[in-house]
């Protein structure tokens, strides 16, 4: 195997980069040195008391940045939320960004890493990618401690007389392993305590993961731990961990993880990574402390919800915004000519070729963005994120048809030239943001969990119609019945398709959404509506990213994008 790293690669570009001590860059934020907590020369924790202090402070403008229905041609919407914080600390702003951190699971298998790309990337690249500070691996042990404890009470009594046949609660491993989504327990004989089904999701789609990403303060994270449901009893009464005794053990491993961990981008500008929840099966936003930590530090905040705006940037702002109390100043869109021709019908192997039709065609997906955030009264932007052989025709292309929408269309290229590639975008975010922000919710906590489901699915996806399997509709009646019928909804679909379709390109509509499974997320504050084929623990590609992540005999990591 050739073990020489690419120098044109993303790894090779941030390596050659020099990055200032995290010192620097949290006294240029105004973060005292006390409140700094080391984790080696570039990346640190910052205080959760000083976290505390910095988020009563009146808040700076929050920039929402959302893409198009994704493809294999790429998007680039982490890159452009960086290289967009760039740009607004290059025409004089004080910015930060505040991203997701990385899950194990895409970049072992087929996305890759999550820290941008080119010039526009956050740093130390390889280290905010694997380990990073650990936060993901206190999650799944904790996740993980209150599946022991739950086993354990079932081994020792059972005296709150769980159902063992109607267990929610699964184990967690942030890693794509197929072979885990279902699997039997017990085996061995009653040593090994009971026998039942069970099974693991991915770490980044637990409950406790979203706890983590919602949570204000190592209280209400205690709060919200006790209030996961882990099951039914045999009267078909919901079972909380705090039933269980769980949640001050489960609080205990997470206390260092909920403080913020801060790194920089290539150019100096500050990023707040936390949290990181999926956005097509879970809500694909980083932590309300990390965002919030930011606006008091900052005038403006740049942030990215997950895959498409139907999914993270919905979420984004009907579950996070909601519990929040935010509201984004701005909206940007990320396209690029590739994927609009993707979905208006270009296979990914003649994307070279200049075809403006196929771009009008894929402006569909594009459109059908922007009209779902102007919904929530969002002023938006498009970012045409820039390839090598884009055509000025396709451009143009992209330009009208955002025209006839009263949305302004700039053509970015962070990638390759950082901070000056994205000074236009930047201007014109500064420009949209300067009216006080309005955010409208897509519906109302009174409504009935049904018709929240039924709202997203014929306002954002453009569906026909919303198929509940039985099995569904009765758990959400049971909810309801419960008390949980205000909670928002965390819908769980395909991210490359409005509809659960994943082949299904551009803007399907009049499709049947069929949802066969709910769960009930009461520690984080939602309802998990599954649809379609979606599954909570992925599988790995025919051809893992893994098989090409190595080691060299300097010590460095190469193969790792």
């Amino acid at each position: 195997m050739n073990r020489d790293i690419d120098p044109h690669s993303d790894i090779a570009i941030a390596r050659a980069t020099a990055l200032r001590p995290i010192e620097e860059i949290a006294e240029n934020l105004g973060i005292p040195a006390e409140a700094v907590y080391r984790y080696g020369p570039h990346k640190a924790k910052i205080a959760l008391n000083f976290c505390a202090q910095a988020a009563a402070r009146p808040r700076g403008k929050l920039i929402l940045v959302t893409a198009i229905s994704p493809t294999p041609a790429g998007e680039g919407k982490t890159t452009t939320t960086i290289g967009l914080g760039d740009a607004l600390r290059r025409i004089g702003r004080r910015a930060a960004v505040a991203l997701r951190e990385p899950s194990l699971g895409p970049c072992f298998g087929a996305k890759g890493g999550a820290t941008g790309g080119g010039r526009a990337q956050v740093a130390p690249m390889e280290e905010i990618n694997l380990h990073f500070t650990g936060d993901l691996h206190a999650i799944g042990a904790a996740h993980n401690l209150l599946a022991a404890l739950l086993d354990n009470h079932f081994y020792w009594g059972n005296k709150l007389g769980l159902d063992s046949r109607r267990v929610y609660w699964r184990r967690v491993v942030d890693l794509n392993d197929r072979a885990l989504r279902q699997i039997v327990l017990g085996l061995g004989g009653p040593k090994n305590g009971f026998l039942r089904e069970s099974g693991f999701d991915i770490t980044v789609a637990s409950e406790v993961m979203a706890i983590f990403c919602l949570a204000r303060n190592l209280a209400d994270l205690e709060d919200r731990l006790s209030r996961i449901v882990v099951g039914l009893d045999g009267g078909k009464r919901f079972v909380t961990a705090g039933e269980l005794q769980a949640a001050g053990a489960m609080t205990a491993l997470l206390k260092d993880a909920l403080a913020p961990n801060l790194a920089q981008t290539l150019e100096g500008t500050p990023a707040f990574i936390h949290g990181g929840p999926f956005a097509n099966i879970a809500h694909g936003c980083n932590s309300v402390l990390a965002t919030e930590t930011a606006l008091g530090l900052a005038d403006f905040v740049v942030t990215e919800a997950g895959f498409g705006a139907d999914l993270g940037a919905e979420k984004f702002l009907d579950i996070k915004c909601r519990q929040a109390g935010l509201a984004p100043s701005a909206c940007v869109v990320v396209a690029t000519v590739r994927a609009l021709k993707m979905h208006g019908g270009v296979a990914l192997k003649d994307l070279r070729r200049e075809d403006v039709p196929a771009v009008e065609r894929g402006a569909a997906n594009l459109l059908r963005h922007i009209e779902n955030m102007q919904k929530f009264s969002l002023p938006v932007v498009v970012a045409v994120n820039r390839f090598l052989g884009d055509t000025p025709a396709e451009f143009a292309a992209i330009e009208t048809a955002c025209a006839a929408m009263g949305v302004r269309a700039v053509l970015c290229s962070h990638w390759a030239d950082g901070s000056a590639g994205a000074a236009a975008l930047a201007e014109a975010v500064v420009e949209l943001a300067r009216e006080a922000p309005v955010l409208r919710p897509l519906y109302d906590d009174g409504l009935p969990l049904t018709e929240k489901i039924r709202v997203i699915a014929r306002e954002i996806y453009r569906a026909g119609a919303v198929t509940f399997e039985p099995p569904a509709l009765a758990q959400l009646q049971r909810f309801e019945q419960a008390g949980f019928g205000h909670l928002p909804v965390c819908m769980a679909k395909t991210q490359f398709s409005f509809s659960t379709d994943p082949a299904a390109k551009g803007a399907p509509s009049g499709f049947d959404l069929p949802v066969r499974e709910v769960r009930l997320s009461a520690g984080a504050g939602f309802v998990v509506a599954l649809c379609g084929d979606i599954l909570t623990m992925p599988g790995l590609p025919k051809i893992p990213a893994a098989e090409g992540i190595f080691v060299n005999a300097a010590g460095e990591i190469g193969g790792l994008s």
